[in-house]
């Protein structure tokens, strides 16, 4: 569980060559950092006229990290289901038909915590973008970051998605996942386009 470790010891964990955590943990592990990092900006604006602001984004971020790590144990929850779907024996028809069914639901089940990801990463940049009109200007290159890490949380999302997409056999999941890969290339396209806006400002 990630709750219960340190980062050093979750990023060892990671390199290391147990299964999971992988990439849909890493992703989440991202985005909770954005949305620490819109937190951290939102509570150095200080202007009057923007507390209000200030105060729920800040509070909605702080809410959005424990929503973004609990997906990182999802995911490796997931990858553990998919992983005994695959050891199931095949050694009778009947045994590959319930292998091969066991393995179509531990796939669609493997799409769930990205999928949810990008949920979460849409909540974060909208916070982001609020950030964006009224944030105190010594701390733009932090928003800047926060974008640039929800971008990286949602691109990892989608490579995980594709993977599971390249499995499935359904019709109609396979759309309902392409669509899910559309939407999480948008979200990353506009985090890039506002990292890239609030450099151009801070350049001048």
């Amino acid at each position: 569980m990630i709750d219960s470790q340190n980062i050093r010891a979750y990023v060892e964990r990671m390199a290391s060559d147990e299964p999971a955590p992988g990439g849909g943990a890493a992703a989440a592990l991202q985005l909770a950092l954005g949305a620490a990092l819109v937190g951290m900006s939102a509570r150095y604006t200080t202007a009057p006229e923007h507390a209000d602001d200030a105060r729920h984004a800040a509070g909605r971020a702080e809410e959005l990290i424990p929503a973004a790590l609990r997906l990182a144990d999802a995911d490796a929850e997931a990858f553990g289901a998919l992983s005994a779907a695959y050891a199931l024996p095949k050694d009778s028809d009947q045994e590959q038909s319930e292998r091969s069914r066991a393995i179509q639901e531990a796939t669609v089940g493997a799409a769930r915590p990205p999928r949810d990801l990008v949920d979460v990463g849409t909540e974060v940049l909208e916070l982001t973008r609020e950030l964006e009109t009224w944030v105190n200007p010594n701390v733009l290159s932090d928003v800047a970051a926060a974008a640039e890490a929800i971008r990286a949380a949602v691109a990892t999302a989608v490579a995980t998605i594709e993977t599971n997409l390249a499995s499935l056999k359904d019709p109609a999941t396979r759309e309902e996942l392409s669509a899910d890969v559309e939407r999480a290339e948008e979200l990353a396209a506009g985090a890039a386009q506002l990292a890239r806006r609030i450099r151009e400002r801070i350049r001048g």
